[in-house]
């Protein structure tokens, strides 16, 4: 679950499960005046194509799925990356308490327009001693696992995203779960959308990083880097790659896991106070943590509504995809798109965190209308 992780090397001791946060019940939410600072299938799977070896580790019995949001921003909140990415100014009250958030795109109340976010899909070659994780290695399915991320409904529309009998729109995932998020505005101003414009960058490599190994997660060989090391190695290629301010850069790492202090980190995001970046693992193993891109499904989600990582509500952080990270199959779902199968991971509404549930598509606390009280599983 995303917390507040301090730098640390990684060590084989797994984490102490955090503690319930409390829970938190509604009043009024209303999207400040724009400040403007600045979218089921039963085709199977197809077989992933898996190593003729067996792992040569023992399963690790201690690994713990979980997300992270590295919090190095230390500025005031609701302010706008210097000429960086669009961003809107919200509030909602809850127990007599006003909460206020910054989201990426436009204000829902008094925008109809489509916001278009730049990103760099960065991916990482892992090379551990003799071990490689590489995102140029097919699937089964003939692509590779670069560009059946590009291909996903992350990055492309395709799918109609109709819940509970209303129709979100064709289009990519995060934008129709945030349509959903703020269909209380969004029924009326029907040509709202932000949409994510993805763009290549050709594959990096990060060989033997400090304190690196190979561990039998989850059923399968999966690299361990450490999540510290990691986001410095990435912050310093973000400055060698010269990205734009007002682009998201984010890495793909297959079959790798960040660890601190254990295994397994599933994907994080960030702020550094010039750009808003993210990573997630491609897992190839079907029923693993992290199958193909419900880290990224995650992850995305959480950068559109915590951009800056410090959207303080009631039980924690604004953090969407926490919540339902421990549901079955890790909260996702499956939909299909180009003919293959992706599991993209449920998210929580606004009303979770005690927005007055009228915001949201049919009053849902969640993308899937989970069953959930407000705050019941933390921010």
């Amino acid at each position: 679950m995303d917390r507040f992780f301090r730098i640390a090397t990684a060590s084989a001791a797994s984490l102490v499960a955090v503690a319930t946060l409390a829970a938190c019940s509604s009043n009024s939410s209303v999207p400040l005046a724009s400040q403007s600072l600045q979218q089921q299938s039963a085709v199977s799977q197809p077989a992933v194509a898996q190593s003729a070896v067996e792992p040569r580790f023992a399963p690790d019995l201690q690994a713990r799925p979980r997300f992270a949001a590295l919090h190095t921003y230390q500025g005031p909140p609701q302010l706008q990356p210097a000429a960086g990415l669009p961003l809107w100014n919200g509030s909602f009250k809850y127990n007599n308490n006003t909460y206020n958030y910054t989201m990426i795109g436009a204000n829902p109340a008094t925008s109809n327009v489509t916001t278009t976010i730049p990103v760099d899909l960065i991916p990482v070659k892992v090379v551990i001693d003799k071990y490689t994780f590489n995102p140029k290695t097919k699937l089964s399915n003939g692509n590779t696992v670069t560009q059946n991320t590009l291909d996903s409904p992350i990055y492309q529309s395709g799918i109609d995203f109709v819940q509970g009998g209303t129709d979100l729109g064709n289009t990519q995932y995060i934008d129709a779960f945030q349509r959903g998020n703020f269909w209380q505005y969004v029924k009326t101003n029907s040509s709202y959308h932000t949409l994510q414009s993805v763009k290549l960058i050709p594959q990096l490599t990060l060989k033997n990083p400090s304190g690196a190994g190979v561990g039998n997660e989850f059923g399968f060989e999966a690299g361990l880097v450490d999540i510290n090391v990691f986001d410095s190695w990435a912050e310093s290629e973000i400055t060698s790659l010269k990205v734009p301010k007002n682009t998201i850069p984010v890495f793909l790492l297959y079959d790798v896991y960040l660890t601190e202090g254990g295994c397994c980190i599933g994907g994080y995001h960030n702020y550094d106070g010039k750009h808003v970046y993210a990573q997630f693992s491609y897992v190839s193993k079907v029923g693993a943590f992290s199958q193909d891109v419900s880290a990224l499904s995650h992850e995305t989600g959480e950068y559109y509504d915590d951009p800056l990582t410090n959207n303080q509500v009631a039980c924690g952080i604004l953090e969407v995809g926490d919540p339902l990270e421990g549901g079955p199959n890790f909260g996702g779902y499956p939909y299909t798109l180009n003919g293959f199968k992706y599991n993209l991971q449920d998210l929580v509404f606004l009303p979770y965190f005690g927005a007055p549930p009228t915001t949201s598509v049919n009053s849902w606390f969640t993308f899937q209308n989970e069953k959930l009280s407000v705050c019941q599983n933390g921010g």
